[in-house]
């Protein structure tokens, strides 16, 4: 991804990337920024962690250069973003701090079209490329892989404490719209226990109200004997982050309506109710209110509800 020019690190990858594909913006997982709407996603190859369990591996573990067969600039890639009746553009399938100067310039450009741009991220950065990073961010996923130094530096390679830095720093001094994910994987990460110390964290870092995803796990790359995360333990886990007083708690690569489900975190109305990524209602006003008691809603909304539904298409980028 990187090799030396003169004294210069340079992105030997720079406009080039392992493929595009339209998406749903809840599959990212964000389920507060502007729900329904389309998301062109798009990755390169590499990464700085080493999970172990890693659901992309073909990407995220390439080191071979004919992964990296689309060449686009990141104005073509926000021009195609808008003419495809996407809203963002969604930097995922590996990490994109690894190709961070693209990202950013693809940020820009979007910005300059009036689309948003998005970083899945692992939160692996170092504490002078975070403002540089995530200052065009209007959004981010930051997977919290387990709640444990053990667990991160076994299966992923990487450190807890830079991870919990992050995610605390964007929080606080950025206005990126942030939401947490955990892989749920069992007999390493499920403990009663570990969810309960992540969600204490959560609301004493964050406050109650930043959303948290608990996903399946499903059998990968150098993790083949380790079976599906069962539903309950799903649910499980959700039950006890509501408990700590965490406000939005969502299931993920499961379908579980009741898990899917945004309510309103003062009256308990249903405000968006999903199957699978298909909204099915909505009821929140266009000023980002309960439509039944008033209530804010915390995230980011548009007057109306997007209708791309549940559908992920492969996009071919010209």
């Amino acid at each position: 991804m990187r090799a030396s020019d003169g004294d210069r690190m340079v992105l030997t990858t720079y406009g080039r990337s392992s493929g595009f594909a339209i998406d749903p913006v809840e599959k990212k997982p964000l389920s507060h920024f502007y729900p329904g709407s389309a998301v062109l996603s798009f990755g390169t190859a590499g990464c700085n962690l080493n999970c172990r369990f890693c659901q992309n591996w073909d990407i995220s573990k390439s080191r071979q250069w004919d992964r990296l067969a689309v060449v686009a600039s990141p104005e073509t890639i926000a021009e195609s973003a808008l003419s495809s009746g996407c809203d963002s553009v969604a930097f995922t399938y590996n990490d994109p701090v690894i190709f961070a100067e693209y990202a950013i310039d693809t940020a820009h450009a979007c910005h300059e079209r009036g689309l948003k741009a998005i970083a899945v991220t692992a939160g692996y950065i170092t504490d002078e490329a975070r403002p540089e990073f995530f200052a065009p961010m209007d959004a981010a996923n930051i997977d919290l892989k387990g709640f444990s130094e053990d667990f991160y530096w076994k299966v992923t390679g990487a450190h807890l404490s830079t991870v919990l830095d992050t995610i605390a720093w964007v929080h606080e001094h950025t206005d990126t719209w942030l939401e947490l994910t955990t892989l749920v994987i069992p007999g390493y990460n499920d403990s009663a226990d570990e969810i309960t110390r992540m969600s204490h964290w959560i609301l004493s870092a964050l406050g109650p109200d930043v959303p948290l995803h608990f996903s399946a796990f499903h059998p990968d790359f150098k993790m083949l004997d380790v079976p599906p995360t069962p539903l309950a333990t799903l649910r499980a886990a959700r039950e006890i982050a509501l408990d700590v007083g965490l406000h939005f708690v969502y299931t993920g690569n499961v379908h579980n309506t009741e898990g899917e489900t945004t309510a309103c975190r003062v009256c308990g109305a249903a405000l968006i109710e999903r199957d699978w990524y298909s909204i099915l209602s909505y009821r929140i006003t266009k000023d980002g209110c309960c439509a039944a008691c008033g209530a804010s809603v915390p995230g980011r909304f548009a007057e109306a509800v997007g209708q791309w539904g549940r559908r992920s298409l492969p996009f071919r980028m010209s």
